[in-house]
């Protein structure tokens, strides 16, 4: 699945703070890391749609991405929060601290993708931890 991002740019120009303000670098727009709270990741189901297969939602550190050429990388991992519901986790989304999508059609699993988890088998109550995560540009 194609990630999705609320303005036309690339991944990493959606994610890429300011080192001094918490803005998009370039350009318009708003960062995962741009409010004064933290941003977050929701991980859902393959159905997950706004509040729709949220499994879990893990609050990032700030600043919650490293850049080294195309590349986003989660820093502050191992993260870890506890589930809410009970399912196989396939898809994330990243917010901001006000609960707007930034980035869309994340992929999640065991290896191979943007959000790798210990397990994508998730139960209500159980403990989530991210292991890493990065994001390509285009």
């Amino acid at each position: 699945m194609a990630v999705v991002h609320a303005v036309n740019q690339t991944i990493l120009n959606r994610l890429r703070m300011a080192t001094d303000a918490g803005a998009v670098t370039p350009g318009i727009g708003t960062s995962v890391d741009a409010n004064s709270g933290f941003g977050q990741l929701v991980i859902g189901t393959a159905s997950l749609s706004g509040a729709t297969g949220v499994l879990v939602t893990i609050t990032l550190q700030k600043p919650s991405f490293s850049y080294f050429g195309v590349t986003a990388t989660m820093l502050g991992v191992p993260l870890s929060a506890v589930a809410t519901a009970t399912g196989t986790a396939a898809m994330a989304y990243l917010s901001d601290s006000a609960g707007t999508v930034i980035i869309s059609g994340l992929t999640v699993g065991t290896s191979g993708t943007d959000i790798m988890l210990v397990s994508a088998s998730i139960s209500a109550g159980q403990t989530v931890t991210i292991n890493s995560a990065t994001i390509v540009g285009v």
